[in-house]
């Protein structure tokens, strides 16, 4: 009898913990906040940074060409408002004004003939916020590489299209 009393027991334990699991499987969220409801977003979807970096590495090369041809208006346009930039050697220009009256001086320093490429490197982030890295090779007019250097963007896509908010570059050391 002392068998049947705990087998009865541990029979009606595990039916109420199977009736239990069975009635939340089908109970509704509670949880409507925007948190989770993002996170959920996030996970299902995956940015395609393959795609991103194809987008951002045409973005690249339309800004080279805008370099190459010395045009700081084209390249002022890559960049947000209020975006900033962090050169080397010089105070961060603030604001894309400033940042174009910078290239502009730069600009009008440079070497007849040169020419100047980016290669991404890598991409992190989503289709709204991406972080790039990359490295530049800089040319003189025979094509004979006359520097080397590496920087970081940031870009975020505002109105449908990315802006570089943030920017910093340097060259490389010099070979002897």
């Amino acid at each position: 009898m002392n068998h049947f009393l705990k087998f009865s027991k541990f029979f009606f334990f595990a039916m109420s913990c199977t009736t239990l699991a069975l009635a939340s499987c089908n109970a509704p969220t509670t949880d409507k906040t925007p948190k989770a409801a993002e996170a959920i977003t996030q996970m299902a979807a995956k940015p395609d940074m393959v795609k991103v970096k194809a987008e951002i590495q045409v973005l690249e090369n339309s800004w080279a060409e805008a370099d190459n041809a010395r045009n700081a208006n084209a390249i002022a346009a890559f960049y947000s408002d209020d975006a900033m930039d962090l050169s080397p050697n010089k105070p961060m220009c603030i604001g894309k004004a400033a940042i174009l009256k910078d290239l502009e001086a730069s600009m009008a320093k440079r070497i007849k003939g040169s020419t100047i490429s980016y290669q991404i490197m890598d991409v992190f982030g989503n289709e709204n916020q991406v972080t790039e890295v990359g490295k530049t090779t800089g040319k003189d007019a025979t094509g004979k590489v006359t520097y080397t250097g590496k920087y970081m963007a940031i870009w975020e896509k505002r109105n449908g299209e990315y802006l570089c908010v943030r920017d910093i570059g340097n060259d490389d050391v010099k070979k002897k």
